[in-house]
C-alpha cells in the first residue's frame, strides 16, 4: 500500500501538537527563528530534547550554523508570533522583540518556558532532519496554557473535567 502524502498529513493532522519557536544565531551574528510542532523531550540522562525541521529550511540551515539553538514554548495568547515565525520572512527578528538566554540566545518574552540546547545529533528523517538537543540551561517564565495546533487551527489546552 502506498500512503498519499495529503491524505497522510490530513490523517496526522488530528494529532494535536504544542507549539515552539527555535531560536539561534547565524554565523553573521544575526537572530533567526523558525516555528515548529514536533517538539519532545528525549532523555533525562543526558538531558536530550528533539524536534524535525523540513530539511530545506533556509532558518533551520541559519540556527544549525552555529551548533546551538533555543527552544521557546509558546503560550496560547501567542498565536500571532507563530504565524511570524512560520513564515518564509527573513530576518524575523527584526519585528519582534526578545530577551536572552545565559548562553545569549534570542529568547521570546510572553513564552511559557524556554531551553538553551547544544546540537547533540542531526539524522535524516525523510524530507525532514531528526535533530537532538542536549539541554545546557532552562527556565519556566510564565504560568499559561500552551498554544496547540490541531486539524489546521491553533487553539489552547483545557484539562478534562
Amino acid at each position: 500500500m502506498t500512503v498519499c502524502p495529503q491524505s497522510f498529513r490530513k490523517t496526522l493532522g488530528h494529532y494535536p501538537t504544542g507549539v515552539s519557536v527555535i531560536s539561534g544565531i547565524a554565523r553573521s551574528g544575526l537572530p533567526c527563528g523558525m516555528a515548529i510542532g514536533s517538539f519532545t523531550s528525549v532523555s533525562l540522562d543526558p538531558p536530550l530534547v528533539a524536534f524535525c525541521p523540513q530539511k530545506n529550511s533556509a532558518s533551520w540551515r541559519m540556527i544549525e550554523s552555529s551548533g546551538r539553538f533555543c527552544v521557546n514554548v509558546l503560550a496560547a495568547d501567542q498565536a500571532d508570533i507563530c504565524r511570524h515565525f512560520a513564515s518564509r520572512i527573513e530576518r524575523k527578528f527584526d519585528a519582534i522583540a526578545f530577551e536572552h538566554s545565559g548562553g545569549a540566545l534570542p529568547v521570546l518574552p510572553g513564552a511559557i518556558l524556554w531551553i538553551e540546547c547544544e546540537l547533540y545529533a542531526t539524522y535524516d528523517a525523510g524530507d525532514h532532519d531528526l535533530v537532538l538537543g542536549r539541554v545546557v540551561e532552562m527556565e519556566v517564565k510564565r504560568d499559561a496554557p500552551p498554544l496547540i495546533f490541531c486539524r489546521g487551527e491553533y487553539g489552547r489546552f483545557a484539562a478534562a473535567a
